[in-house]
């Protein structure tokens, strides 16, 4: 079997985000934004794309987005390059996405908390080890969370992960797991396929299941992807043989 790269958004929004998704979402995200526990039993797949509802204001262009039982909205964006200004990005989709839920005559009191889910094919926090990372806002001395803490980011960064199938344990590895490495296997592994989110995702994600088109698309992402990852390394090697050249003629 071969299965297409989650990474790629066009596969990411395909497993998580179609109409069928609905299962392999609530178990995606109660897996890594709320340690393994069910508290997501419902949630509703709502249209990514946030028009500008003002003259001048950028579009904002989402992976997955969904509205949970408590009104609570998730945005999920996965980033497989480390573009600039991306934090400043996450930070713009999520106060969007606060900002615009209230509709002419409502009050905030009617706000709801938004979850930004941002899962990262590169380092984002150097500074950190951890896989998972959660951002709230703090007083900055005493780390009193604020009253009304109704904006929570959440950064999974996939290079920080580096554990072997034989050593996943809990559910958020294996979806961990899935996201990294399922363009690379040729089988579902016999530990994954026992959750059934997770064998539906392997499902939806079989390159055997997808028409031509679907193909086509996926081949022309992943090949963008590759271009511009190929672009930043030619970048970085010229650049140090430039610096190297510099060097030789100082001395």
């Amino acid at each position: 079997m071969i299965f297409i790269n989650p990474k790629i958004d066009w596969a990411f929004k395909k497993i998580f985000g179609s109409s069928e998704s609905k299962d392999i979402l609530i178990s995606f995200l109660n897996a890594l934004v709320y340690d393994g526990n069910p508290t997501i039993e419902d949630l509703e797949i709502i249209n990514p794309n946030l028009p500008p509802a003002l003259q001048g204001l950028k579009d904002t262009y989402l992976d997955v987005k969904a509205k949970l039982k408590d009104g609570t909205i998730v945005i999920i964006e996965m980033q497989v390059l480390n573009v600039e200004s991306f934090g400043k990005r996450v930070l713009y989709n999520a106060a969007k996405t606060y900002a615009f839920q209230l509709e002419s005559g409502q009050g905030y009191r009617m706000l709801k908390p938004v979850i930004s889910l941002t899962i990262t094919d590169f380092n984002m926090l150097a500074k950190s080890d951890s896989l998972v990372s959660r951002f709230i806002y703090k007083e900055e001395k005493t780390n009193l969370p604020y009253t009304d803490n109704n904006i929570e980011l959440v950064f999974v960064e996939l290079p920080k992960f580096t554990k072997e199938l034989a050593q996943l344990e809990t559910i958020a590895d294996k979806w961990i797991y899935f996201m990294k490495y399922a363009r690379s296997l040729t089988e579902v592994p016999e530990t994954m396929d026992s959750i059934p989110a997770i064998h539906k995702a392997f499902e939806i994600a079989n390159q055997a299941n997808l028409s031509r088109e679907e193909r086509e698309e996926i081949e022309k992402r992943e090949m963008f992807i590759y271009d511009q990852q190929g672009a930043v390394s030619l970048g970085k090697a010229e650049g140090k043989a430039e610096g190297k050249q510099e060097e030789k003629l100082a001395n």
